[in-house]
C-alpha cells in the first residue's frame, strides 16, 4: 500500500514536471521568431531601397529568421496590419499613428523615415477651383486615417469650412487619383508619388499645399513585438539606417530604385524626391510637436472627442529610446 501510494505520487510529480517542461518548451518556442513582416510603401522612399538590397534578409539569415515585404498602399493600411499582427514594422504619417493609437491600437512610433510635402489639394486641369473656399459643395476624395485626409480636415478648418460644407469620397489613394482624372471628384487630398504622377501625366495642378502641416513618416511597430524582441527593433532600425545613408549619398540611384519598384517615369520620382527630405531620422520632441499639432487641430474640428488627451497619447506614441541607442541625428 505504502509503494503504491509512492508510487502513485512519483508518477503524478512526474507528470506534473513533464507538462511544466512541455509548457515551457511550448512557450521557448513561441518566443522564438521564425520571420519579420516589414512593409515596403511608394510614400517610402528608403523602404524601396531596403527591399532592393535585401539588407535585412542579410542581417537576420544567420538567425534563421526570414523577412516577408507586405505592400502598404496607404497609412491606414499599415496602421490596419499593425493592429492585426500581419506587420511588425509599418510605414505612416505621425498623425496617422497618433489617430490610431486613440482609437486603440498599440503602436509605438520608432524612427523617422522622411520629413516630406507629400500632401496637397489637387483638383483638374480644366476645373475652376482655385482656392479652398471653391470646395463648398464639391466632391473631394481621400483616404480615411491618413494624413492627406487629415490635411484635408485640417485645412477646410482653417478656411471656415468642415467636412460638411463638401462631400467627402472615401477613396485609397491610387483610385482618388484615378476618380479625379476621370471627373468622378472635383478634387483630391493627394499623396506622393500618386500626386507627382497625377501632375506630369494627367495635368492635374495642385491648388493648396502648406508643407507645414504635413506630419513626420514614421515608422510603427507594436507595444507587445518591443516588449518581446527589444533587440530585434534595435537590429531593424540599424539596417534601416544603412538604407537611408545610402539613398542620401546616391541620389540617382535612389530615383532608379523608386522608378523601378513603384513603376514610375524619371520625371515622376524627380518630382517626389523633390518634396521629400530624408536628412534626419531621429524622432522626439520635434516630431511630437508636430503630431501633437496635428491632434489638438482635429479635436478642435471635431474629429478627435473633446475628452481625448492629446499630448499625453503624443508622449506615449513616440517613443526615441531606440534612435538615441543608435546614435541617429
Amino acid at each position: 500500500m505504502l509503494f503504491s501510494t509512492l508510487w502513485t505520487r512519483t508518477l503524478r510529480a512526474g507528470l506534473t514536471a513533464a507538462a511544466a517542461l512541455g509548457l515551457s518548451g511550448a512557450a521557448m518556442a513561441a518566443d522564438k521568431v521564425e520571420e519579420i513582416k516589414i512593409d515596403y510603401a511608394y510614400y517610402n522612399p528608403v523602404s524601396l531601397v531596403l527591399k532592393d538590397k535585401g539588407w535585412l534578409e542579410q542581417e537576420f539569415a544567420k538567425d534563421g529568421i526570414k523577412v516577408r515585404w507586405v505592400l502598404s498602399l496607404g497609412s491606414n493600411k499599415a496602421l490596419e496590419f499593425l493592429n492585426a499582427k500581419s506587420l511588425d514594422f509599418g510605414s505612416s504619417a505621425g498623425a496617422a499613428a497618433l489617430l490610431a493609437r486613440i482609437n486603440g491600437n498599440p503602436v509605438k512610433s520608432v524612427y523617422v523615415y522622411s520629413k516630406p510635402e507629400w500632401t496637397a489639394l489637387v483638383t483638374g486641369k480644366d476645373s475652376a477651383i482655385q482656392k479652398v473656399a471653391d470646395l463648398k459643395g464639391k466632391r473631394v476624395a481621400a483616404t480615411r486615417g491618413t494624413d492627406p485626409h487629415i490635411f484635408l480636415t485640417r485645412t477646410l478648418a482653417e478656411n471656415g469650412l468642415t467636412e460638411k460644407d463638401v462631400k467627402i469620397v472615401l477613396l485609397q489613394h491610387q483610385d482618388g487619383r484615378l476618380a479625379l482624372a476621370k471627373g468622378d471628384v472635383d478634387a483630391w487630398a493627394g499623396l506622393d508619388p500618386l500626386m507627382a504622377q497625377a501632375e506630369l501625366d494627367d495635368g492635374a495642378r495642385i491648388f493648396y499645399r502648406n508643407a507645414d502641416i504635413n506630419t513626420w513618416g514614421v515608422l510603427n511597430t507594436r507595444e507587445d513585438f518591443i516588449a518581446d524582441h527589444p533587440e530585434l527593433v534595435s537590429r531593424v532600425l540599424a539596417v534601416y539606417e544603412k538604407a537611408r545613408a545610402f539613398a542620401i549619398a546616391n541620389p540617382a540611384e535612389l530615383k532608379k530604385t523608386i522608378v523601378e519598384q513603384a513603376k514610375l517615369n524619371d520625371a515622376v520620382a524627380a518630382r517626389q524626391l523633390e518634396r521629400t527630405d530624408l536628412s534626419t531620422a531621429a524622432i522626439g520632441e520635434r516630431q511630437k510637436k508636430t503630431i501633437e499639432g496635428a491632434g489638438i487641430a482635429l479635436q478642435q474640428a471635431g474629429v478627435i472627442p473633446a475628452d481625448v488627451n492629446v499630448p499625453s497619447v503624443a508622449a506615449a506614441l513616440v517613443d526615441s529610446s531606440f534612435v538615441t541607442k543608435l546614435g541617429v541625428k
